[in-house]
């Protein structure tokens, strides 16, 4: 069957997050989203972790379902982790996603967790372990989960981001790096950025849409043809093969906050050529400025921009549903206006993703 899956977003115990993002709210917007499958984020967190264990019962091999309410919307158990260490003399912040199939396996592992960091403070827990280390303990504790680091090109709290990352997958994870399946491109790259970059042309190139609220659900996700199930998924997401991974959903990378270089406070965002022409200060403060993710995949690409692999999963390039109508009406998202005709649209033709991407504009007026 063919499945829209958002395995990377956060619950209201997560920083910065808003109360809304619940199961059930989250199956409800999913739901008018056109998501089939979402991750339940923050399964790490102990309030959090109980809540979804009243709410959820088992559905297909590994993923779960309201017990009540929207029923037909399923969930994957996951979470989003910080470890933040030192490695030959650098401080180092990455975030991993964690995907896991069962509530005995995320009980098992957050026991093991718990000893790197308090898992109650944060959705997104702060561990006191390399990101290396990480992986080892979910190898060692847990192989049935899947480890991938999140958003990886950004330049804090990434792998390869420009402040605290690595200049390779095998530089940050060792010999363990081969336990490496996949990467999130993030809301500031898309999977042709990426395919710049040799070393991960066996590397599964996943999206999705890191949702701190309902709305932002989807802005990013994987469109499959697979069975629906943790199994079925994850052999999906990372085959290869366009046959069965469709294609990714894709957010505008040049609208990602990440994708230039600049000072978000002193609102300047400058390309790679034009940093270098600064010599990489910042014209209003004098400090150096912060290196986005296009320069720093220009740092670290083998390829020239335009290469494309065998076997390229595609991707379509979408603005939310909500900005093509705040754009039209010339007001903000959110407004009384935009939120009257989003409403209007969704009943009259169904879920976001199939009016963005099914029909024809002569449909919709």
């Amino acid at each position: 069957m063919r499945i829209v899956a958002d395995l990377h977003i956060h619950s209201r115990f997560s920083y910065a997050c808003s109360r809304e993002m619940e199961a059930e709210r989250l199956a409800w917007w999913a739901n008018r989203k056109g998501i089939t499958l979402l991750g339940t984020g923050d399964f790490t967190h102990p309030i959090y972790l109980t809540y979804l264990k009243q709410r959820l019962e088992p559905a297909e091999d590994g993923l779960f379902r309201l017990r009540a309410g929207e029923r037909e919307v399923r969930f994957l158990l996951t979470v989003e982790v910080t470890n933040i260490f030192r490695h030959e003399g650098r401080l180092r912040k990455t975030h991993t996603l964690v995907f896991a199939p069962s509530f005995a396996t995320v009980d098992r592992l957050n026991a093991r967790l718990a000893a790197h960091g308090n898992l109650a403070v944060d959705g997104r827990p702060t561990l006191r372990c390399s990101a290396h280390e990480l992986l080892k303990i979910v190898l060692d504790t847990a192989p049935e989960c899947e480890v991938i680091p999140a958003h990886v090109w950004t330049p804090w709290f990434s792998v390869l981001g420009s402040l605290s990352g690595f200049d390779s997958l095998t530089e940050c994870y060792g010999e363990a790096a081969r336990y490496i399946r996949a990467v999130e491109t993030g809301l500031s790259s898309d999977p042709a950025m990426n395919w710049r970059l040799s070393a991960l042309d066996n590397i599964a190139l996943i999206s999705n849409s890191d949702a701190h609220s309902p709305r932002k659900l989807a802005r990013e996700a994987n469109v499959l043809e697979c069975e629906l199930s943790y199994a079925g998924v994850l052999d999906t997401l990372m085959s290869h093969d366009p046959q069965r991974f469709l294609y990714t959903i894709e957010f505008f990378p040049e609208e990602g906050k990440y994708h230039l270089d600049g000072h978000r406070q002193c609102k300047v965002r400058f390309s790679p050529a034009e940093t270098q022409r600064l010599k990489n200060r910042c014209p209003v403060c004098g400090k150096k400025l912060t290196v986005g993710v296009l320069h720093r995949v220009e740092a670290l690409a083998d390829r020239a921009m335009g290469y494309q692999p065998a076997y390229a999963i595609p991707a379509r390039h979408l603005l939310p549903l909500e900005e093509i109508i705040a754009a039209a009406f010339g007001q903000k998202p959110n407004t009384k206006r935009v939120t009257a005709e989003y409403d209007r649209l969704i009943e009259r033709y169904g879920a976001e993703l199939t009016i963005l991407l099914e029909l024809e504009e002569a449909e919709t007026t």
